[in-house]
């Protein structure tokens, strides 16, 4: 079992398209580290997937970061990212779109949730 630390707060970190990343910017969320790194990443649609690979690798990394959120159709494109994390901080958060509905199938975090459960354990 992972042992979790809490420090006295977390940022949350973000990987989404303009629309998602104004959204939450203007809510107050955008933040720069020590070393000046973004807590951030607007991905348009010419931004090369290694790009959104390695800053995704980054924020699962830092120690300040306490939550992840990333839009599902970009998700789609670093699952092998997602899969592989594991760790319960910084959680790793799908979320919808303006252009793009989310689809719960998609959410293999939401699959593994539902796979820590049985229908037993809710009655």
């Amino acid at each position: 079992m992972t042992k979790v630390t809490m420090a006295k707060s977390h940022l949350m970190g973000l990987v989404g398209d303009e629309d998602t990343c104004t959204a939450f910017l203007l809510g107050g969320i955008g933040e720069l580290n020590a070393t000046r790194e973004a807590n951030f990443l607007v991905v348009k649609p010419d931004t090369v997937i290694g790009e959104v690979e390695t800053f995704l690798k980054r924020l699962l990394a830092r120690k300040d970061i306490g939550i992840v959120l990333i839009n599902q159709h970009i998700a789609n494109d670093v699952r092998h990212i997602i899969e592989a994390h594991t760790d319960p901080i910084p959680a790793l958060l799908e979320i919808p779109s303006k252009e793009h509905p989310y689809d719960a199938a998609k959410d293999s975090i939401l699959k593994r949730a539902k796979g820590m459960f049985s229908i037993d354990d809710l009655r």
